[in-house]
């Protein structure tokens, strides 16, 4: 679906233009503090461990920022649907991503050029600080939480 697509469906659909504004919101703060969050720990980890480190934080970073926007990405795909919907969406795209994330750790488990501490504690850096970001800015967000139908 085109973008003009969505802002039509949203202008359409008051619960969909409410669900895309908070999705906007929550990526744009998640952009501007993640990486951040992430470069850190490459730096940190870098210096402790030199390469297995470097690479055990970059691979943790970027699992840990492609997950965190799969979730806004499926936020913005399912917008205009019926609720019941969005929350099969929702509970399936968790457990996509947990078997997936679940997959790509154990597939690095034996690869000794990656220090796994490096990996492990920059994934939950990244995911904590995406949450927090994602959570303040959703209660930044001035919308309603009860949106009256038009009739």
């Amino acid at each position: 679906m085109s973008e003009t697509e969505k802002t039509v469906e949203a202008e359409e659909n008051p619960h969909a233009k409410v669900v895309l504004q908070a999705a906007n919101a929550m990526m744009k703060a998640s952009l501007k503090l993640v990486p951040p969050a992430v470069l850190i720990c490459i730096v940190v980890f870098t210096i402790l461990n030199g390469l297995p480190g470097l690479l055990g934080s970059v691979i943790g970073g970027v699992l840990a920022i492609v997950s965190a926007l799969a979730t806004l990405g499926l936020m913005r795909f399912s917008a205009g649907m019926d609720p019941m919907f969005v929350m099969v969406i929702a509970l399936g795209g968790y457990v996509l991503k947990v078997v997936v994330l679940f997959a790509a750790l154990s597939l690095l488990r034996g690869v000794t050029s990656i220090h796994p501490m490096a990996l492990g504690v920059t994934m939950i850096v990244a995911i904590l600080v995406a949450a927090a970001v994602e959570f303040a800015a959703f209660r930044k967000t001035k919308i309603p939480t009860i949106i009256p139908a038009s009739r």
